[in-house]
């Protein structure tokens, strides 16, 4: 697990959109033969920025991902490289993309830790994991 950044330091500098793309389309990879729902997830308008100062405000402090519909945030970029946690959050993206707002609203009625969106985005990335790769286990590290 990558260190956090704290309140003095410099974030690393940012990924380019040609890294993202790179990063987007291994997940995508990894979710489409999962086929949880009837279309493929679609990572045209999927960005993936690493805004370190969100994750200082006491809502994100606990999580190093978060989606919010087209939009992938990281703690830090290094983060990145860490496919699972990208897996993990392009699960939501697709999510999103087939119950905007079912999915989103979801969390006010269930909650974090058993939300099924949740489970469904850890098995997903769990089960689409190359065999010789250490999936992390279920934490709060995602959204």
């Amino acid at each position: 697990m990558t260190r956090r950044f704290d309140r003095g330091e410099l974030a690393p500098p940012t990924m380019t959109r040609s890294e993202a793309r790179v990063i987007l389309a291994r997940a995508k990879a990894r979710l489409d033969p999962l086929r949880l729902y009837e279309r493929p997830v679609a990572i045209e308008h999927v960005r993936v920025v690493s805004p370190g100062w969100l994750f200082r405000l006491p809502w994100f402090r606990r999580f190093d991902g978060y989606a919010m519909w087209n939009l992938i945030l990281l703690r830090s970029a290094e983060l990145a490289s860490d496919e699972d946690l990208v897996c993990h959050e392009l699960c939501h993206v697709w999510q999103m993309q087939h119950h905007p707002l079912r999915m989103p609203l979801s969390y006010l009625r269930v909650g974090y830790a058993h939300n099924p969106y949740e489970e469904e985005a850890r098995t997903a990335a769990a089960a689409s994991a190359p065999p010789d790769s250490m999936t992390c286990p279920p934490s709060r590290r995602q959204h």
